[in-house]
């Protein structure tokens, strides 16, 4: 079924997938939360705090004022990671330094991890994502007994933040430990050369406006269109010792004539959601491209590394390439929307992962299947591009009709690639 939503993602708008992005007249959609999640009440009290399950996705609200709880109920067997995703209105203003700041704290309150997500210099509503995490680490002295741990979510700057509650997601993951322990090791040298641009002519793919309803995307070239104030989701199978690299470039406009601050952001995201980079650029309405910064090979020994960019690429599964359109770009140069051409790589060769001890939740998210690589077709396949673009470009084809062509076209291709 995801294959067959991704193909129906590469057509026009009136196809474009669930929390998909249209590039057509209309006000640019919110953010698409998890399909199902059920909701849940953060507390203003460690003792009162509602339990988060491993594997789960939730949906909750985060006032102006205050801190919020949730409890962990974790082993000492996994790293558990939680990640939390707050959505403010579109129409309320906000500050540079506005956003979400996350915990995982002991049941004493001690800290086990921090980390904040900010609006940046654009001052532009949009979906913003922290992560926090408890480790087990040999020799390590804090957060490492099983037992009650707490998350904490609050605004980073509440006397400046808009008054409306912000709506939240919040997703909840464990990694088993690898089945063969031993003395931790810095990750190897790694080429950090700035990767060149993918070259090529650009296929249409419409992005997501979510996380769980990201665009699956392979290495390659893909166009899109955004429009002010717009976030859009795309994941990429990412295997052990490979390389993300990705640009976003954003068309000229009609009348080049104004500026807006840091108006094309372009975000990197691990699996379980935590920022690995991020980058922006100005626009003074002629074409400008924006890239991330060179990343190393995903490896698990990532996580001891010193900088919390390579901490962050520590292992495979899927990775979101997030881009942003800042708000204040409509004052300037319209509504659009501007075209937007994503070129994502992956250089290096997939290699075997750690054993682990035990299975993920969810189970699988730290490994690329082969349902995530057909899913994820690379735009220099026109065979396979031209296939799916023909199976649904029929008018006035019926809901069944489409899933069954799209079905169709995703069994052939798996079969020439297998072949």
């Amino acid at each position: 079924m995801t294959a067959v939503l991704a193909i129906a993602g590469a057509t026009a708008t009136v196809l474009a997938p669930p929390g998909g992005a249209a590039f057509a007249a209309g006000d640019a959609p919110g953010y698409a939360f998890a399909d199902g999640a059920p909701r849940i009440d953060g507390t203003n009290a460690a003792s009162d705090a509602a339990a988060l399950a491993a594997g789960a996705t939730y949906r909750s609200s985060l006032p102006r004022n205050g801190t919020l709880y949730y409890r962990l109920d974790l082993d000492a067997a996994s790293d558990a990671y939680v990640s939390v995703t707050a959505v403010p209105g579109s129409a309320g203003e906000v500050t540079a330094v506005d956003g979400i700041r996350v915990s995982v704290q002991d049941a004493e309150g001690g800290s086990c991890s921090s980390d904040s997500a900010t609006f940046g210099a654009a001052h532009s509503p949009r979906p913003v994502t922290a992560w926090g995490m408890r480790e087990i680490a040999p020799g390590g002295n804090r957060c490492q007994e099983p037992g009650t741990y707490y998350v904490t979510v609050e605004r980073a700057r509440p006397q400046d933040s808009p008054p409306e509650d912000w709506d939240l997601e919040l997703t909840v993951a464990t990694e088993p430990r690898p089945a063969r322990t031993g003395a931790t090791q810095a990750p190897e040298a790694w080429d950090s050369a700035s990767p060149e641009a993918v070259p090529g002519e650009p296929e249409p793919r419409t992005g997501g406006s979510g996380f769980a309803h990201a665009t699956p995307l392979g290495p390659g070239a893909w166009r899109d269109g955004i429009r002010p104030g717009q976030t859009l989701y795309y994941k990429v199978p990412v295997d052990w010792g490979r390389q993300i690299s990705a640009t976003a470039e954003l068309d000229g406009a009609r009348e080049p004539s104004g500026y807006a601050t840091g108006a094309l952001r372009l975000a990197l995201h691990n699996p379980v959601r935590g920022e690995v980079d991020d980058a922006a650029k100005g626009y003074t309405g002629r074409p400008v491209t924006v890239g991330l910064a060179a990343l190393p090979p995903v490896a698990h020994s990532n996580r001891y590394a010193t900088s919390g960019q390579v901490g962050a690429v520590r292992f495979a599964g899927d990775y979101y390439v997030v881009v942003h359109l800042a708000a204040q770009v409509a004052e300037d140069f319209g509504e659009g929307p501007f075209g937007l051409t994503l070129r994502v790589g992956l250089r290096g060769s997939a290699r075997s992962g750690p054993d682990y001890a035990g299975e993920s939740r969810p189970e699988g998210l730290f490994a690329v299947s082969a349902q995530d690589r057909a899913a994820a077709p690379d735009s220099d396949s026109p065979a396979d591009d031209d296939l799916a673009m023909k199976a649904v470009a029929v008018g006035g084809i019926g809901t069944g009709s489409l899933l069954l062509a799209g079905l169709t076209v995703w069994t052939a291709a798996a079969r020439r690639r297998a072949r």
